[in-house]
């Protein structure tokens, strides 16, 4: 569905992007992920049509983009870091303009706006302008503006920037209910909505690829050299994360919210981790309610674009 074939972009002698090649499948949803400055944004605008690679081609269906943009750009929905609205107009009237600049039939404009209007929430402010609305409801006012016309495909740049958690929740239900429907790669800095909602991701840095490997595939590599335990209990003391801290095997150990311990451990170490951990809890008096392995797309993230991972 879409091919980044080996594009570059540069600025002067520095490049945004360098040599960037991969692929997603028709119906996939991809997690595009990176540090600040990895060229993320860079490569979203040169795959929409909205800027030129220095070198290198983007191709949809088949079709080179700089052939026949305007083609192309109606499977496209982009909803870019900033969202591309007027705070001028008033939400509704600003998704029918949208409408009539993707060509929507004309028969089908009110019944996109109002389909769109209910996806994203809108209801309560779509007769109020922009201007006056909160920048969680203008960030589902420009993803509401990719959404009209029913692309194909869907670049999501940040969209859940400025939003509250449970706006967060119904954006990360809508891209579950959008998966197959759209091809739809999906750029954030919050990990766990890619856990949640992509099939894959790829990994940049500093304008190159790191890996594009499917969660399971990383998910099983990080079990291979590194294993995240999670144990809720009813008291935590100081006593029991210096005990926790002298298994065998434990790296760190840290407390979150809701006397949940987060441990981090070798996946090498040789006895049954799980029982220990459990065992010196109960030792402890602490009261266990919960144990857990959990794969933690963090750790990968920090691993891959480490800069001390990078010099190995």
């Amino acid at each position: 569905m879409i091919e980044v074939n080996k594009i570059t972009k540069k600025y002067g002698s520095r490049s945004a992007v360098e040599d960037l090649s991969f692929s997603v499948q028709k119906g996939e949803v991809v997690g595009f992920l990176g540090p600040n400055g990895a060229g993320k944004t860079t490569t979203m605008k040169i795959i929409t049509g909205y800027m030129v690679p220095t070198s290198g081609e983007v191709k949809i269906d088949g079709e080179d983009i700089l052939e026949d943009p305007l083609k192309i750009k109606k499977k496209i929905g982009y909803l870019p870091e900033v969202p591309p609205v007027y705070s001028d107009m008033y939400v509704e009237d600003y998704l029918y303009y949208v409408a009539r600049l993707k060509s929507c039939p004309k028969e089908k404009v009110k019944s996109q706006v109002d389909s769109v209007v209910e996806k994203v929430a809108l209801q309560e402010v779509r007769r109020r302008l922009i201007h006056n609305i909160s920048k969680g409801f203008k960030q589902r006012v420009g993803l509401a503006q990719a959404l009209i016309a029913d692309p194909e495909i869907l670049i999501l740049d940040e969209p859940t920037v400025g939003l509250d958690p449970n706006q967060v929740l119904e954006i990360r239900n809508l891209i579950s209910y959008l998966r197959g429907q759209h091809t739809i790669i999906l750029s954030t800095h919050i990990l766990s909505e890619v856990q949640a909602s992509c099939d894959r991701v790829i990994i940049i840095k500093e304008g190159r690829m790191v890996t594009q490997e499917s969660l399971s595939s990383l998910r099983e590599k990080q079990s291979q050299s590194r294993r995240r335990i999670s144990v809720r209990v009813r008291n935590v003391s100081d006593d029991l994360i210096r005990a926790l801290r002298r298994i065998r095997g434990i790296e760190d150990v840290s407390v979150s919210q809701h006397s949940v311990l987060s441990l981090s451990a070798d996946a090498d170490n040789g006895g049954n981790l799980n029982e220990e951990v459990a065992k010196k809890v109960i030792e402890k008096g602490a009261g266990l309610v919960e144990l857990n392995e959990s794969f933690s797309l963090e750790d990968v993230f920090l691993k891959l674009t480490s800069d001390n991972e990078q010099k190995r």
